[in-house]
């Protein structure tokens, strides 16, 4: 291409890269010009803070050894170290006794409460209530920054689609929609409205990015996903937590596409995430990621991996050290220009100023304000009810909930009735755990007379007891009803807690199994932080509750359901499996040639034993009522190319008390250039209604909330890496992702061939919440960037005394004829790079 087109096209598009044109602060260019090498390369370290309540394995820190190094410029951060007094003595080191005195940042694994502990994100996400998780982030980020945390390393925003991999507990789930809306609030949460704020903690999304498809669920393998499936699953929700402003990334541990480890490649961390993307802050490794490419066998030694690492686009190295040894020599010998290491600096500098740590380098380092928001009353309130909205009813058979809160006799057994251990779930480093609101102690608050509760563990988690079935057998008979608490410990969710068996465990299976033949209804409450196989007695109770790891205040929640006070209104972020072999399934997957359907499963998409389906399915869920849906109604059954359609069901609650239900929003592309999912969800919203009450749920769609990843590999290299096309496509308004009956809209073609204006764009399509209802989530995106897609294109322009150009594309249609029906568009969405 010629110069003077390139420069053409850069002025009508703008930058390539919008990161490189982010927030620069003079005095982060004066610095870099004063720094030592060594200063540099200190700058992009992050190291356990002596002291802290660091749970990563083969680490610590002498306080002597850190204070000299904060002396020389040579720690950027310190992680896992709450607690002001020392702190804040660690920062008067590195700003009085340094001498540059650039501020360090406190940074910590704080994902789901700091003192208050709230349910682990995916119960959070079982909400389907954006706005709670917002909320709950905002109280973690209170109580963290008033301890002297100014960084945390959440949210997590890797799609799961395995349950067998632990981290699922960490994130939203298996769909990227989901995992858009909440990525969005989570970053709003934490960081606030003021970056420089006393209580504003910058956010850090992980891990960037695949690492939720490992292979097999197994932590630490790798994640070779295609390039169709990394930008329609795993990259949304960070384009998402990017545009929310996100000031942070962490690179992922794990080999991605082509089988390059993620924290060594420069297409990732450079190509896609700053000249896509456009993200303008820095990336963190994971911990020790950066020398882990050794044992990967993608560097020599640890200064190769220093070299690659830094060369991908990874600004700071997490404990490993290497290039606080090793970048200085590097840049000596020529092997890393010193551009490449200001750059880096330069990101983490800024991010520094953002944060207000400049101005005031003693932010979020007060002492009476730790002593003040040490307890919060209303995140306690705010634990609670979040809780409540996160717990999901799989069965309630016969109504046999809600119970009475007297005269009806309950046997309460399980492992955890008592236990305060296991409440906060995977990646809690501080919290309060005997502050922990048991479940007997929920029940015992909630019923009249608590005589009328007998109490039998049973079993361990694992391990059965002594005469615990003939304890548990004989409390049942004594009882009207059993509830039985089962399921995981926090032990076998989180960070290399991958299973490889999704079920509960034997000696839990035998309790409920010996409990069962009493004959006596069985409330089953599962605590869990996956999706879970559930069998036998499990899987036949008269009502099942997934309550997740709800937090500190697990037993009021539970409670507060079980007793009718609320209605349950949680929703599936994950499909429950008929079997655990099924793994890893999600409900969007692909179309298949020869589909699971009707009696005969013989030469067809179906297990040997059972069909293609899940138990019980994303997005499901029951109440105390019933809701009843009408068929969806269209503003019309055509979408013009630069148009919207409403889409709308009148949704009515036909029993007899008040209750919730997510109203969900799903569309199937019938005929395309690329094999789609059987549903995607594109919209979905939490509706309130009284006994008899009806409401009208609309939501609105556009082209692109149908775009999609290409699949062409000449047109990925060139930069087009999303389309949409005209065609049919389904769309349900239904209550999970397998209910419903679909109706039909058709996307039209453009009416013109002519020339056509060049909004600004991304890469690819966002999630936003409409207008038409308060709290819809639905799929939209500004118009898209146009792309010449196939024979040729024509640039003209003209010169005028106060016009610097006028510019029109003739855009050649490219005919697509498949299965008889004409595609005769596809817009293509990509990056341009001048």
């Amino acid at each position: 291409m010629s110069h003077p087109v390139r420069l053409l096209i850069a002025l009508m598009f703008g930058p390539c890269c919008s990161g490189l044109n982010g927030h620069t602060d003079p005095r982060v260019e004066a610095l870099i010009r004063k720094m030592t090498l060594e200063e540099k390369a200190g700058q992009l370290g992050v190291f356990a803070r002596p002291g802290g309540s660091d749970y990563n394995p083969g680490t610590g820190g002498d306080w002597n050894d850190t204070a000299s190094l904060l002396r020389k410029g040579l720690i950027g951060s310190l992680y896992n170290g709450a607690g002001v007094k020392a702190n804040l003595e660690l920062q008067r080191i590195a700003v009085e006794e340094s001498r540059l005195g650039i501020p360090i940042i406190f940074g910590a694994d704080v994902w789901h409460g700091m003192r208050t502990v709230f349910p682990i994100p995916l119960g959070e996400a079982a909400s389907f209530e954006p706005e709670l998780a917002q909320k709950t982030a905002r109280a973690t980020a209170d109580e963290a920054t008033a301890s002297g945390i100014q960084w945390t390393y959440a949210p997590m925003v890797d799609v799961s689609r395995d349950q067998r991999w632990g981290r699922v507990a960490e994130g939203a789930g298996e769909d990227p929609f989901l995992g858009q809306a909440f990525a969005r609030v989570r970053v709003q949460g934490y960081q606030g409205p003021d970056l420089a704020a006393n209580d504003s903690m910058a956010a850090c999304l992980k891990h960037f990015a695949g690492y939720g498809g490992v292979q097999a669920g197994l932590d630490y393998s790798d994640a070779d996903t295609s390039q169709a499936t990394f930008r329609d699953v795993f990259l949304p929700p960070f384009k998402a937590g990017i545009e929310a402003g996100a000031l942070t990334l962490m690179s992922a541990f794990v080999s991605v596409l082509g089988g390059v480890p993620a924290t060594g490649s420069r297409w990732l961390q450079t190509k896609v995430l700053r000249h896509e993307l456009g993200f303008d802050g820095f990336v963190v490794s994971d911990y020790e990621a950066d020398l882990e490419l050794i044992n990967h066998g993608y560097a020599t030694n640890e200064s190769d991996a220093a070299q690659k690492a830094l060369w991908a686009g990874v600004d700071m190295s997490m404990q490993s050290g290497i290039y606080r040894t090793h970048l200085p020599v590097l840049v000596r010998e020529g092997k890393i220009s010193l551009e490449t290491l200001d750059t880096s600096v330069r990101r983490v500098l800024n991010v520094k100023s953002r944060m207000g740590l400049f101005d005031n380098p003693y932010r979020s380092l007060d002492v009476d304000r730790e002593a003040k928001r040490h307890w919060v009353p209303e995140h306690d309130a705010l634990a609670r009810h979040v809780a409540r909205q996160s717990i999901v009813m799989l069965e309630n058979r016969g109504g046999v909930l809600p119970l009475r809160r007297k005269g009806q006799k309950i046997a309460l057994l399980g492992w955890w009735i008592d236990d305060q251990d296991n409440a906060e779930g995977c990646g809690v480093v501080w919290g309060n755990r005997s502050h922990v609101v048991t479940l007997a102690q929920g029940i015992a608050d909630a019923v009249d007379d608590k005589a009328s509760v007998r109490k039998v563990t049973g079993s361990g988690v694992e391990d059965p007891y002594d005469g615990g079935l003939e304890a548990a057998t004989e409390a049942a008979r004594w009882a009207d009803v059993v509830v039985l608490a089962l399921g995981e410990a926090t032990s076998f969710t989180g960070e290399a807690e991958s299973r490889t068996d999704i079920v509960i465990p034997e000696a839990q299976m035998d309790l409920a199994e010996a409990v069962a033949t009493t004959g006596k209804p069985l409330v089953v409450l599962l605590k869990n932080g996956r999706a879970l196989a559930l069998d036998g007695a499990v899987k036949g109770a008269s009502a099942i509750l997934v309550t997740w790891f709800l937090g500190k205040q697990t037993g009021h929640a539970i409670a507060d359901i079980l007793f009718g006070d609320y209605s349950p209104s949680g929703r599936l972020p994950v499909s429950f499996p008929l079997r655990a072999g099924q793994q890893p399934y999600f409900y969007n997957h692909m179309s298949s040639g020869r589909p699971c359907t009707g009696e005969n499963h013989a030469f067809k998409n179906c297990w040997r034993q059972i069909g293609n389906d899940a138990l019980y399915p994303f997005g499901y869920g029951l109440t105390f009522t019933k809701f009843s849906y009408s068929m969806p109604a269209l503003s019309s059954s055509n979408l013009s190319w630069d148009g919207a359609i409403n889409i709308s069901a009148m949704l009515t609650n036909i029993g007899d008390r008040a209750g919730e239900e997510v109203v969900q929003l799903y569309v199937h592309d019938r005929v395309a250039s690329r094999v789609r999912p059987v549903r995607e969800l594109k919209g979905f919203v939490k509706v309130f209604l009284d006994a008899g009450q009806s409401h009208e749920v609309s939501f609105s769609l556009d082209r692109q909330a149908l775009m999609f990843a290409v699949a062409d590999t000449e047109l990925q290299e060139s930069g087009d890496t999303m389309a949409v096309e005209p065609g049919v496509f389904d769309v349900w308004v239904t209550s999970s992702a397998t209910a419903g009956t679909a109706v039909e809209f058709e996307l039209l073609p453009p009416q013109c061939s002519v020339a056509q204006s060049l909004p600004q764009s991304s890469s690819m399509p966002t999630a936003q919440s409409l207008a038409a209802v308060p709290e819809v989530y639905a799929s939209s995106a500004s118009k898209a960037d146009w792309l010449p897609t196939n024979v040729a294109f024509v640039v003209c322009f003209g010169l005028g005394m106060l016009c610097g150009c006028a510019v029109m594309f003739q855009i050649m249609r490219r005919q697509h004829l498949l299965h008889g029906h004409l595609k005769p568009l596809i817009e293509l969405q990509g990056n341009v790079e001048a």
